[in-house]
């Protein structure tokens, strides 16, 4: 259950369907997701957050696929359900195949593994890892 009623566009303020409109022509979709209607009640974290990701998820150096796929990794790790399932949608739209989200998911299984070792035993960063 959500923590907010959740805004469609008839209920939300007119910034934030202004917001609304720009997600529905840039993913070509009927309406919002769940998640910017929790974002509604506030327009400015709602343009905030839009204009982010379509800054950071937009074309660049990274494959919009691979993009996908670090956000399933981090939003697994930090646990956040909705991100997990929306961002794996949204990598199978691109391609991920079934094999590749299972190896994701190794890795980040061990990444977070090892990473609770080595802060746990702090061990001295090697100086061929850093930079020169």
């Amino acid at each position: 259950m959500s923590v907010v009623k959740l805004l469609d566009y008839e209920d939300a303020s007119p910034e934030a369907r202004a917001v609304f409109d720009d997600i529905k022509a840039t993913r070509k979709v009927a309406d919002v997701n769940n998640f910017w209607k929790a974002l509604a009640h506030d327009p400015m974290t709602l343009r905030r957050t839009w204009e982010s990701l379509k800054a950071v998820m937009g074309p660049g150096e990274l494959d919009p696929l691979v993009k996908e796929m670090v956000y399933v990794a981090i939003s697994a790790t930090n646990g956040c359900e909705y991100c997990t399932y929306s961002h794996t949608a949204a990598a199978r739209a691109k391609g991920m195949s079934e094999a590749q989200l299972m190896e994701l998911m190794a890795v980040v299984g061990l990444a977070n593994e090892t990473n609770r070792l080595a802060n746990g035993l702090r061990p001295p960063v090697d100086a061929q890892f850093k930079p020169a």
